[in-house]
């Protein structure tokens, strides 16, 4: 049991902490960014480059609020959006020449007001200091992380319709490739007029879709059309995560319900169609696999983009 008198005492120097290193004003370390947007550019220069997702994590804020504050930055010349060189579905921030000097002049303040503060205590109780925060701040990041850890493990996979889930899966597809790959409302209206149709169909027994479920909400999904194609093939489609479910095991679990499915009801091979520069999701369908078995130049999501079929046979047909 943690006596009372140390819990008071730690939150009462926390708020004199917060209002005396300046996060109750607009903005932080004689700048002229938020408090957001400052952890941002430091965050940037430890690790080089971040995700947008990456760094909202990082932060604990909401991707609506990430992405406006990076929009403000970008605008003011501080980072810039890269394409991702080890997955080109992704994104990564990065700093500017301004941003990199921004970030110097953040250091230097910072350590002035370090300085400061502890330059009249002798060494002991300056490394009390340090080695009392060090390990508050660590204790306050095993509690989130741990917090993340209880909501991934509550994440399902369900089977068959649920209401809501055309408009969802359409969201999902049209936010991430609109975001990433600049793809409009065509794209993201052929997904959802194709999902309903298919939800027509999805009574029989050939067809069947598996979302991943989190706190009520869809944030994940898979599908196999066992009609479409013909000839005793499968149609895996509509293979979608979001974003703040990536790189967590969901999207396997999926795929595995899919192709458990299909060797279940004994397809002669699934087909998949998607485009090149997708990496992670390659590798993925590559591990249960699939195949690349031909490559175009085509339009039909919209863009002009290097189009791929993989294959995967049952060889036990």
């Amino acid at each position: 049991m943690i006596d009372q008198k140390i819990i008071d005492e730690i939150r009462s120097s926390s708020r004199v902490m917060v209002r005396e290193l300046g996060f109750m004003s607009s903005t932080l370390a004689a700048t002229d960014y938020s408090p957001s947007a400052v952890h941002s550019l430091l965050e940037l220069e430890n690790r080089g480059s971040l995700t947008a997702v990456q760094l909202g994590q990082l932060l604990g804020l909401e991707k609506s609020s990430v992405s406006r504050m990076l929009l403000k930055l970008i605008k003011a010349g501080e980072i810039k959006e890269e394409q991702d060189k080890n997955d080109a579905r992704l994104k990564v921030i990065k700093l500017t020449l301004k941003g990199v000097d921004t970030v110097r002049k953040i250091n230097n303040y910072g350590e002035r007001r370090v300085i400061q503060a502890i330059e009249k205590l002798n060494s002991s109780e300056q490394l009390i200091i340090a080695q009392g925060l060090t390990a508050y701040a660590e204790s306050l990041v095993d509690c989130r992380d741990n917090k993340d850890l209880i909501d991934n493990n509550i994440i399902e996979i369900v089977s068959g319709y649920r209401a809501g889930m055309i408009g969802r899966i359409a969201e999902m597809h049209g936010t991430y490739y609109y975001e990433n790959y600049n793809f409009g409302s065509f794209f993201e209206g052929k997904v959802a007029t194709n999902l309903a149709e298919f939800s027509n169909r999805l009574y029989k027994d050939s067809n069947n879709i598996w979302l991943a479920i989190k706190n009520n909400k869809i944030v994940g999904s898979v599908v196999i059309d066992g009609e479409d194609l013909g000839n005793n093939e499968a149609h895996l489609r509509w293979f979608i995560l979001s974003d703040d479910c990536r790189g967590q095991g969901i999207g396997k679990k999926l795929l595995k319900e899919a192709i458990n499915f299909c060797d279940q009801k004994q397809f002669s091979a699934v087909q998949l169609w998607t485009f090149s520069g997708l990496s992670a999701a390659r590798k993925l369908y590559e591990t249960f696999g699939f195949k690349l078995t031909n490559e175009w130049e085509g339009d039909q999501w919209g863009n002009t983009m290097l189009e791929q079929q993989f294959t995967r046979v049952n060889n036990g047909n």
